[in-house]
């Protein structure tokens, strides 16, 4: 799933004329129904053989499983995040809905824009996620060489061969003394996976290799000639850092 890629909700709801709007609304919204099931059952098998990115899903199913329990079966063998539609805000219900750790909950009725926020915020944590498992397969880290994948296969980089990290929106060019790698994973992943001992913030789209560099100015470094600018933010922490070598 990418930003061109609409969000697939199954929208599991017993009242069809609500199911109805709703699915409606989201059509218009730019995302895709995968379905509209009344029934815990069959929601179950939808997504067992669809597999939608978010279960749109009301709590008060009538027959014998009700919304609560639907998400608990369906999250034994699949983990799709839960947004629960409920016109019912005793404790008791709430403490069970609790334990599928849902992503939100909307109080019947809701207006279009209530529906709107809670699938995009939901959406933006999903494609965090995403990254983030992304560039968990993307990278390994050990104690003084990272793996890459490159070409298909794992590329070993020792940390004194990587100058610095550029980003590129989604995607990050490592560039090192024998090449560039690029891979999809934002910045902010590849520094939290990075050794701080090594490898310091510098830009919004910089990271650099401490041991690299050749020059530090007022508002830029140098390794190997690559000018690098150095963001007012980061400069503090970069000479501390570079205090304590």
């Amino acid at each position: 799933m990418n930003e061109e890629t609409p969000l697939r909700i199954l929208i599991v709801e017993d009242d069809m004329i609500i199911a109805a709007n709703i699915s409606l609304q989201l059509s218009n919204l730019g995302y895709e129904v995968t379905g509209i099931e009344s029934r815990g059952e069959e929601a179950i098998l939808h997504a067992k053989e669809n597999t939608p990115d978010i279960l749109l899903l009301d709590i008060n199913l009538k027959g014998n499983l009700d919304g609560i329990d639907t998400a608990k079966s369906i999250q034994r063998s699949k983990h799709i995040p839960i947004i629960y539609l409920t016109a019912n805000s005793d404790e008791v219900t709430f403490a069970r809905a609790k334990e599928t750790h849902p992503q939100a909950f909307i109080t019947k009725p809701f207006n279009k824009q209530d529906l709107q926020r809670t699938i995009e915020l939901a959406g933006d944590r999903i494609r965090q996620r995403k990254e983030k498992r992304q560039a968990g397969t993307e990278i390994e880290v050990l104690s003084d060489r990272i793996f890459v994948r490159h070409h298909g296969q794992m590329q070993k980089l020792m940390f004194d061969a990587i100058r610095y990290v550029e980003a590129d929106r989604n995607y990050c060019t490592v560039v090192t003394d024998s090449g560039d790698y690029i891979l999809t994973s934002t910045l902010k992943n590849m520094e939290e996976r990075l050794p701080q001992e090594h490898f310091i913030r510098v830009h919004r789209s910089y990271i650099v290799n401490l041991s690299r560099l050749d020059v530090i100015g007022d508002h830029h470094l140098e390794i190997e000639r690559k000018v690098i600018p150095l963001s007012k933010s980061h400069k503090e922490p970069l000479l501390s850092r570079i205090q304590t070598i």
